[in-house]
């Protein structure tokens, strides 16, 4: 929470209640803080039940038991390449049952166009 709710708190008013999970534990006692400093109150969800926020919840274990439990990341350069490999195949390659088994995002593969050949 930070400069951005501010601004949207003094032009909105203050929220009876935010709404979020529980987080770290080190960042949600800052966010808990700041919001009792506004004037808010806390509703915090429980944590895990997929009726809560479905498709965060979802995603965030999905996210973590495919790609970062079992990876290693010697720097961020090779975070960005394997966390945007697995982004690809979890859009393009995912069967997904609410969509008859296709993926969410299938890729399309465009066929080129043989170009012309100078001489």
């Amino acid at each position: 929470m930070g400069e951005d709710q501010s601004d949207l708190f003094i032009m909105r008013g203050v929220p009876v209640c935010c709404r979020s999970d529980n987080g770290p534990e080190f960042v949600v006692q800052a966010d808990q803080d700041w919001i009792k400093a506004v004037g808010a109150k806390t509703a915090c969800i429980e944590p895990g039940p997929p009726w809560e926020n479905g498709y965060c919840e979802s995603f965030d274990t999905r996210f973590r038991a495919e790609s970062l439990n079992g990876e290693v990341f010697h720097n961020l350069r090779e975070a960005e390449i394997l966390i945007e490999q697995w982004r690809k195949r979890y859009c393009t390659n995912r069967q997904h049952s609410a969509l008859g088994c296709r993926p969410p995002a299938p890729e399309t593969i465009a066929p080129m166009e043989p170009r012309a050949i100078m001489h």
